[in-house]
């Protein structure tokens, strides 16, 4: 008979060649990490790490506001590139579209190397398709913080008017993990023109063990699917719980069966997504995707406070997701995003108390049996309904118009990438009018289309030129 301890041994091994391979990094021990909630406790230690740096600032984000909150994230870069610290600031140019030239130009004046990731280019057209929705910061190349949070007003609120924060979650790292989100970022960098940083001239010794937390740092590329297959792997080996919060879900028809599969296997599925809106037509479609979550006994709650925007997993008691990644597939599949997974019961456990007490702030959604079952032999599909929470919901929230303006498009994309069902219909109707359009003017929708195939074969060319010339 085997022993058991040299069956384990090799099945332990076995599992962590297996995420190794899906996440194309190695884990890293010898971490401290902090758990960080909400937007007023995260900027303070981002502030933090940023005004202790000796060598070197490197901050990526999809969006920065040109607000009261991404000025004082400035002035702080500003007061220390001037100390002579080596600042590098990377945004994309999608999501920071509306910030102001000015604002840029303040920073760069101050001698802080700022790009813009992804702007339009005839040599790569489709690039605008691959954003960057990283949001991390790294320090000295030994301290950083990352997580699901942008840099604006949204994620600090404001109480004179009603505002609460944003509800998102962070962490804050100190250890050798924190290269491995240095040379993420250099990546990026690099791929937007940046030239390579010398961590021989900006930083000292490799950083020494901080804790004794082993993280992985997983880099989603657009294709590689990092992300993706690590969630994945970690839906399957899962036993007994899985709890997720998330801001878009949408996720490929692989995820959600991901979801079922093992709330069927009896493990604990459970999903905090954002509250419902106020249209109650609109809110009952983008709804549609639940009920074959809650036929297979994944239990689902929506969000009473402001924005639910935070992106975290926690599982079996032990491991922790925490990351820039929605699952839905731009996340997925198209973007540059950064994810933590992090072994260890003390923060699984402080995650799990923080998810407990979201719920308590939140609707559980049930299936309630319709008063007629079938018409003409074909089942209906029962009803949605919310619970009320078990305590007080938050104090009430007046949104910016920002943020209805932000919940509005969220809204849609979830009507349009999370209802599967009711795609089939915008779809049909959309070749039926071209149909009669084709009918009626076949001339001009004869150009037309040949105007957009040309476009879109041109682009394409380019595209396959580019990426042969990069090879």
């Amino acid at each position: 008979m085997t022993p058991p301890q040299a069956v384990a041994r090799p099945a332990r091994g076995a599992l962590q060649r297996a995420f190794s391979r899906a996440a194309g990094s190695a884990i890293t021990p010898g971490n401290r990490v902090d758990l960080l909630i909400d937007g007023p406790a995260t900027y303070a230690a981002m502030y933090a790490q940023i005004d202790s740096a000796k060598r070197r600032i490197h901050l990526e984000n999809y969006i920065i506001h040109d607000d009261a909150c991404g000025r004082e994230f400035a002035d702080h870069l500003i007061e220390r590139s001037r100390a002579g610290v080596v600042v590098r600031v990377l945004y994309d140019w999608v999501g920071s579209f509306g910030t102001s030239r000015r604002f840029w130009h303040r920073l760069r004046e101050a001698g802080i190397d700022v790009r813009a990731f992804g702007r339009i280019r005839l040599t790569d057209p489709l690039l605008i398709f691959a954003r960057d929705h990283r949001k991390v910061l790294v320090v000295d190349g030994a301290r950083a913080v990352t997580g699901g949070l942008c840099i604006g007003d949204e994620w600090l609120g404001d109480p004179a008017k009603s505002r609460l924060p944003w509800r998102d979650t962070a962490v804050a790292l100190e250890g050798p993990a924190a290269c491995e989100l240095d040379s993420s970022f250099c990546r990026a960098w690099t791929f937007n023109g940046g030239r390579v940083p010398d961590d021989r001239l900006e930083l000292d010794e490799p950083p020494a063990a901080a804790g004794d937390t082993e993280v992985r740092v997983v880099a989603t590329e657009p294709g590689r699917e990092r992300g993706y297959r690590t969630i994945d792997l970690l839906l399957g080996v899962s036993a007994t719980k899985i709890w997720v919060t998330e801001a878009y879900l949408s996720a490929p028809q692989r995820m959600y069966q991901a979801f079922k599969d093992a709330a069927r296997d009896g493990a604990d599925v459970r999903l905090l997504l954002p509250g419902s809106s106020d249209l109650r037509a609109v809110r009952n479609l983008s709804r549609v995707g639940y009920r074959g979550l809650l036929r297979a006994g994944v239990r689902i709650w929506e969000w009473n406070g402001p924005m639910l925007h935070a992106k975290t997993m926690v599982a079996d008691g032990r491991w922790v997701r925490i990351g820039s990644s929605n699952l839905n597939p731009s996340s997925l599949l198209a973007n540059w995003e950064i994810d933590m997974f992090v072994y260890g019961e003390t923060l699984a456990r402080r995650m799990e108390h923080q998810f407990l007490s979201d719920l308590a702030q939140s609707s559980e959604v049930l299936l309630r049996a319709r008063r007629i079952p079938s018409v003409m032999g074909r089942p209906v599909y029962p009803a949605l309904a919310r619970q009320a929470p078990t305590e007080a919901a938050h104090s009430r929230h007046s949104r910016s118009f920002r943020e209805r303006r932000v919940r509005a498009i969220v809204l849609l994309g979830s009507v349009v990438q999370g209802a599967r069902a009711a795609i089939f219909g915008p779809l049909a109707l959309i070749l039926l009018v071209a149909a009669v359009l084709f009918a009626l003017f076949p001339k001009p929708m004869a150009w037309a289309s040949s105007l957009l195939a040309g476009a879109s074969g041109a682009a394409l060319l380019v595209r396959a030129v580019g990426h042969r010339d990069r090879s």
